[in-house]
């Protein structure tokens, strides 16, 4: 293969920028634009050693920088590379790529790094795509559980089962393939066994998947209500800065304003919307159809209900619109008069939170009913998670399989049948970690990956 180069740093300016240069040539190719000050050579140093120099286009020097030196198969890609560290402006990262490449390397498509690390044996599939998880991560609990799945915790479930299923089809094949040697008879209460143990380890992490995308790719979550109900101050009292324009005159929110905002360990994607009320301006009449259309697509409602006002059929319908949805009825104002139907609200919604939005009473209940709901209060990254819709198809293909095995063996099929469902069960697992996965598949795993990762 090739000798490749890309910026791995952020586009932009910084403090340091790093170009990754990787492949058999990456020695040669980075000492013909870099001299060090104490007059070594990339070539000549041991693995694993900086050097401080100059980086060179032609005599004219670019930029201070420090290499670093990492020797195949002891490195990220399994491959000779070299990280140069120079200055992280835009102009300055791109000229000293720009110098590499003219001194022999070839552009790196994206995601080539970690693409080159799973081909060479350093991760399996499930790890390779882990790591564009960790750098998307947008809280504590995706990072976590990402860098779980990196390390293996995904992987090791699967070499687990797939194991178990190998034993028992070696098993099964040597007994029916050599019946003269003395091969003791596979039960079927064995195989029954494994089956059933290979199915709630499966199973199991097929249930992670729904918590993985929670966790990943956050909550769409409406906030909605009356106007006036406190729907802009709760918005600027998440997000922790004013977002929403918050005024004494109804109708003030008339779009859909949104925000992402981290509530303890979930992401919400947070839209605060229109006041609901009938009304005869056409802008705020589109505004009010935008809050129903968000309410129709969200995973989360927060209802808003203003306890100094009585219900009306507005708030009457809202609660019936939202009773069998992931909801929260938040009852605002409790600084204020009770005036509000407390338990009509209850009776039909079973996430009901009293709040003081502009005082910031009681808000880190709510907080903790959004964790109840969104299911994060047990979660558990090490366990290792589902982390795509590749990884929950394999799994899910590798679970029917077994299914058809147990129904193989409770019809008396031969043992032939029952091992062919086992082995295409293995087959799935070795989907799912790229140790047998067609180049179409590999391909679409790196085509989301950033260049230089």
């Amino acid at each position: 293969m090739s000798t490749i180069a890309a910026i791995s740093t952020a586009q932009g300016q910084g403090g340091i920028g790093v170009i990754r240069v990787s492949g058999e040539d990456s020695f040669t190719i980075v000492d013909k634009i870099f001299k060090s000050v104490s007059g070594k050579k990339i070539m000549d140093i041991k693995g694993y050693t900086a050097l401080f120099g100059h980086i060179y286009n032609n005599e004219e020097v670019l930029d201070e920088a420090v290499v670093l030196k990492y020797v195949a198969p002891k490195s990220f890609t399994g491959e000779n590379v070299v990280e140069i560290s120079c200055h992280g402006g835009m102009y300055i990262t791109k000229e000293v790529l720009n110098a590499v490449i003219m001194a022999g390397a070839s552009l790196a498509e994206p995601g080539e790094f970690t693409k080159r690390a799973y081909l060479n044996g350093k991760m399996d599939l499930t790890e390779a795509e882990s790591v564009m998880d960790i750098i998307s991560a947008k809280s504590k609990s995706a990072a976590r559980a990402a860098l779980f799945v990196k390390d293996g915790a995904l992987f090791k479930k699967s070499q687990q089962v797939k194991q178990l299923l190998l034993d028992k089809a070696a098993h099964l094949s040597a007994w029916a393939d050599y019946p003269e040697e003395d091969i003791p008879e596979v039960s079927e209460d064995s195989i029954m066994e494994a089956i059933e143990e290979s199915i709630s380890i499966l199973e199991k992490l097929l249930s992670t998947y729904d918590m993985g995308q929670v966790v990943k790719e956050g909550i769409d979550t409406v906030i909605v209500g009356r106007p006036n109900a406190g729907k802009s101050t709760l918005m600027n009292l998440l997000v922790g800065r004013e977002k929403s324009i918050v005024t004494n005159i109804a109708g003030t929110t008339r779009d859909v304003v949104e925000d992402t905002v981290l509530v303890g360990n979930v992401m919400l994607k947070l839209s605060d919307t229109a006041g609901i009320r009938d009304t005869d301006n056409e802008i705020e009449k589109i505004g009010v159809q935008k809050t129903f259309d968000k309410i129709n697509g969200a995973g989360l409602v927060i209802a808003l209900f203003d306890n100094n006002e009585v219900l009306n059929s507005e708030d009457i319908d809202l609660i019936n619109k939202i009773k069998d949805m992931p909801c929260i009825a938040v009852i605002n104002k409790i600084d204020l008069e009770d005036k509000v139907d407390k338990k009509y609200i209850t009776d039909n919604i079973d996430n009901v939170v009293y709040i003081s939005a502009k005082q910031q009473d009681n808000i880190d209940e709510l907080k903790n009913m959004i964790e109840k709901i969104a299911g994060t209060e047990d979660f558990d990254p090490s366990a290792g998670i589902i982390a795509n819709e590749r990884q929950r198809n394999a799994i899910r293909n590798a679970v029917n399989s077994l299914y058809e095995a147990k129904e193989s063996l409770a019809m008396g099929m031969t043992m032939d049948a029952i091992t062919v469902s086992l082995q295409e069960t293995i087959d799935y697992l070795l989907e799912l970690t790229g140790e047998k996965a067609g180049e179409e598949i590999v391909d679409s795993v790196f085509h989301n990956f950033c260049v230089g990762k």
